[in-house]
């Protein structure tokens, strides 16, 4: 298994931090649920570690949720950093707009 070199790791980090941090802001003000991203998220998350299509997880339950326990058991240190800074991005995006609505920023 190849490693993944610092630069790498940091620059992916901050991608996944701010897409999802513009996702979830995005999210928010359209949908005005301050916290959307972070319970999505998740969801997100398995359907990028995932390898199978979507439908198998009602036609073959059993083998489609053992094989994405055996892809969760497998991810590398790198990539759960990587999964955690786009979690961490969904969650300040709604602490951001809980801010800005306490602030009295009507729009959001």
């Amino acid at each position: 298994m190849p490693s993944m070199s610092l630069p790498v790791l940091i620059i992916s980090m901050l991608l996944f931090f701010v897409l999802f941090f513009g996702i979830g802001f995005i999210l928010n003000m359209l949908l005005r649920m301050t916290w959307i991203m972070a319970i999505v998220y998740p969801v997100v998350a398995l359907l990028i570690i995932n390898t199978l299509p979507i439908s198998q997880y009602f036609t073959n339950s059993k083998t489609a949720f053992s094989q994405l326990g055996e892809n969760l058991s497998k991810l590398a240190p790198a990539d759960i950093t990587i999964l955690s800074a786009g979690f961490v991005g969904a969650l300040l995006s709604g602490v951001t707009m809980r801010t800005l609505r306490a602030k009295g920023y009507r729009m959001f």
